[in-house]
């Protein structure tokens, strides 16, 4: 019965270490330079866990560091037609379902302005302009015609 405990809980804390590593995002990973950069900051601005119930030490004496500087909020009077522009407008999330209500019920609010579109002249314009400077990809390559051709096209202009 030991064995098998202490093998679960082996397993356990196998499965957390691994997490935890899997969970590191390589592509975010930062120099050493950039770590005692950030540690120093933090200390001098007593941004550290000073005590056993988590509080930072610029918390537990805020005399001692700099004052960090606050975020500029927006006026009360700015939230409330922000959200009577979303109520008139449907755009409120309508319970667990995630979607909005001008999507539940769109003929109930207005339609949301759509850009306009290129003609069917502009389209054929662009058309040609591509097939004159090769900027057309290749089905089998997926490289642009002007890439595989570079003699046989003329540059843009």
């Amino acid at each position: 019965m030991n064995t098998k405990f202490a093998s679960a809980i082996t397993l356990a804390l196998v499965t957390l270490a691994a997490g935890n590593a899997l969970a590191a995002d390589p592509a975010v990973a930062k120099t050493r330079t950039q770590v005692q950069t950030e540690l120093f900051d933090a200390q001098r601005t007593g941004n550290v866990i000073g005590d056993e119930s988590g509080r930072k030490l610029n918390e537990i004496n805020p005399g001692q560091y700099p004052t960090q500087a606050v975020a500029q909020s927006r006026t009360r009077a700015a939230v409330q037609a922000e959200l009577r522009e979303a109520q008139r407008t449907g755009d409120i999330m309508f319970g667990e379902s995630g979607q909005k209500l001008n999507e539940i019920n769109p003929a109930q609010y207005p339609a949301h302005a759509v850009a306009q579109g290129l003609t069917r002249g502009e389209v054929r314009a662009d058309l040609r302009e591509a097939q004159r400077t090769g900027d057309l990809m290749d089905g089998e390559s997926g490289r642009k015609l002007n890439e595989l051709n570079p003699g046989r096209y003329s540059f843009k202009g």
